[in-house]
């Protein structure tokens, strides 16, 4: 095999692991995004999920629960088990994400969407695209996203403005660069050849649920720096 036979071979490779992944992530801010919107759209569906403290935060540990045990078990799950855990896990989060609905305008929601996606779509490109190594500022990003996570839990006993302030533009700030960090740790897991074996699937889930995580939190962070409440 020639030298420029195996490296079209390899981009072929990267191609379709890449369609894969962000198909994944497509396919659950989908069904995020409807399902909040159908039960902002009904009365009845927001009494039983906002009615009741004991169902709003049940369903948010839920979240948690399924998250934490599909990152720490992907890799002895099969393929189907996985996906199916990733589209509860966006079902979930859309029944608790339809909050956004009863607190800002859908305009507002609208234009961080977009804005989310803009920011998503360059971060996403220079990752899988740049030459350089973000394997340091991914190592930096994962450090301060702990920072970031703990101070937000703080703030919630110091009610502080500013703070708040603060932990949402660091926020915005780390998760721009997760984006591209993530896109880049994508393509060489396409490069490593992962894409070809039985467990492509179960890898490519692993890298939308990544992206995925991103997308929803940047996209939260932005719509506190829009956000024009109802």
């Amino acid at each position: 095999m020639t030298d420029a036979l195996r490296v079209e071979r390899a981009e072929v490779q990267v191609r379709e692991f890449v369609q894969r992944v962000y198909g994944w992530m497509a396919a659950a801010l989908a069904v995020t995004g409807f399902v909040a919107l159908a039960v902002s759209r009904s009365e009845a569906l927001q009494q039983i999920i906002f009615g009741s403290p004991l169902v709003f935060f049940g369903l948010i540990i839920g979240q948690l629960v399924l998250v934490v045990w599909l990152s720490a078990r992907i890799g002895s799950m099969s393929a189907s088990t996985a996906t199916t855990v990733f589209v509860a896990y966006a079902v979930l989060n859309g029944l608790t994400l339809s909050a956004i609905f009863l607190v800002y305008a859908e305009a507002t929601i609208a234009r961080a969407f977009f804005v989310t996606a803009g920011l998503f779509t360059v971060m996403t490109l220079y990752g899988l695209f740049t030459k350089t190594d973000l394997t340091r500022m991914g190592n930096i990003l994962g450090m301060a996203l702990l920072g970031f996570i703990i101070a937000s839990v703080v703030n919630l006993f110091l009610r502080s403005e500013g703070f708040y302030w603060l932990i949402t533009y660091a926020g915005v700030v780390i998760f721009v660069g997760l984006v591209a960090y993530d896109s880049q740790r994508i393509r060489a897991m396409a490069l490593s050849g992962v894409g070809g074996t039985k467990e492509g699937e179960r890898y490519a889930v692993m890298g939308a649920l990544r992206l995925y995580l991103d997308f929803v939190n940047l996209f939260l962070l932005l719509l506190r720096v829009l956000g024009r409440r109802r």
